[in-house]
């Protein structure tokens, strides 16, 4: 079929849009799956499903790693040194007192020791320019809170500045959680993240549970309202995260839980470029 030379140069001009789009595409999600390699976990790449399995600590238990500098109304104090009654900043503005302390432990070498067990690391300046001011060990399940919501760290993990990592030469997992009257946010290491949540005789799964019940024997069934709603991500979300990193126009962020976990990796994308 012939065109008149109008036509045919529209046609032409038309064509060598096209093929320029293609070629722009292309390498953009070249440059997608370079990113995603170096983002996401093998086993994640597999199926785009989750790759992790259960609540955090191994069996629920959300807690913070010893070692991990809580913020007091005293200055930031090692959380395994904390006591009943100690006065700690929330993100209210107002101190409130620890109303019990549960703590687990998970030695290298024995069958608890897993791969649920392992903590998630959240490096320093992970989350913006100056949160945390040190690496910050969570069990999987523990939630931070960010923009008004909470996200369990399992949640954020990216593979360069999010990833579940056990501190150099630990030999055992001492975990601690701080309980309140009420469910709140605390500081850890500067970064907000939740107190422990108790409910359905969730304190059970601490070592020390027997003590919950001997210092509050009228109080044995704790149902604590969450102080911020939960938001869950993973699996198919992540790889939908790293197109909206590489294409966002097409395909723009909805829900909080993306943003949270696009905003950080893309942190850690840019800090490694």
């Amino acid at each position: 079929m012939s065109l008149d030379p109008k036509t045919d140069m529209r046609f032409n001009r038309a064509r060598r849009h096209f093929l320029g789009l293609s070629a722009a595409t292309g390498a953009r999600l070249a440059a997608m799956s370079t990113l995603a390699a170096t983002l996401l976990p093998s086993s994640a790449q597999a199926l785009g499903r989750k790759w992790w399995k259960g609540d955090g600590g191994g069996n629920g238990g959300m807690c913070f790693l010893a070692g991990t500098l809580i913020r007091t109304v005293a200055g930031e104090v090692c959380i395994e040194n904390l006591r009943i009654g100690d006065l700690v900043e929330t993100v209210s503005g107002e101190a409130k007192p620890i109303k019990w302390i549960g703590y687990h432990t998970f030695r290298r070498g024995t069958r608890h020791w897993s791969k649920t067990a392992m903590p998630v690391r959240i490096a320093r300046h992970a989350l913006d320019e100056k949160t945390p001011h040190r690496d910050l060990y969570v069990s999987r399940g523990h939630a931070l809170y960010i923009d008004g919501v909470l996200i369990q760290a399992a949640d954020l993990i990216n593979g360069t500045s999010i990833t579940q990592a056990v501190p150099e030469d630990v030999k055992t997992l001492d975990y601690f959680h701080i309980a309140f009257e009420a469910h709140e946010s605390i500081f850890a290491e500067g970064a907000a993240a939740e107190s422990l949540l108790l409910k359905d005789d969730n304190h059970e799964i601490f070592a020390n549970f027997a003590e919950y019940s001997r210092l509050y024997p009228n109080d044995p069934h704790p149902a604590m309202t969450p102080f911020a709603p939960t938001v869950a991500y993973g699996g198919r979300e992540h790889l939908k995260a790293l197109i909206r990193l590489v294409l966002p126009r097409f395909a723009p962020t909805r829900v909080p839980a993306q943003r949270l976990y696009e905003r950080a990796a893309e942190r850690a994308a840019n800090s490694a470029a």
